[in-house]
């Protein structure tokens, strides 16, 4: 008999969080990762599902093309605020 030890969860793809604005929508890039586009299809930048203890939060990034690194924008409760401040910044 073998010990074998389960050292992570396995990921489940979080369902598309819904916004309350027709302004933007929301186009899976990954598991836990949108793009957010505009009505004219331009991305204003990605929102990210992080698990916090107390619940769900939307990070707000942005992809820095030199460096291919994720720059984060902010943290937010609500995916409405997240998208928000992609679309004002």
């Amino acid at each position: 008999m073998t010990d074998n030890l389960i050292t992570s969860l396995p990921e489940v793809p979080y369902a598309t969080p819904r916004l309350s604005s027709s302004r933007e929508h929301l186009v899976r890039a990954a598991d836990h990762l949108w793009r957010v586009q505009d009505q004219r299809e331009h991305v204003l930048g990605h929102l990210r599902i992080v698990a916090d203890p107390l619940g769900l939060r939307y990070r707000a990034e942005r992809l820095h093309l030199a460096t291919g690194v994720f720059r984060i924008v902010g943290e937010f409760w609500r995916a409405d605020d997240a998208v928000a401040v992609l679309r004002y910044s």
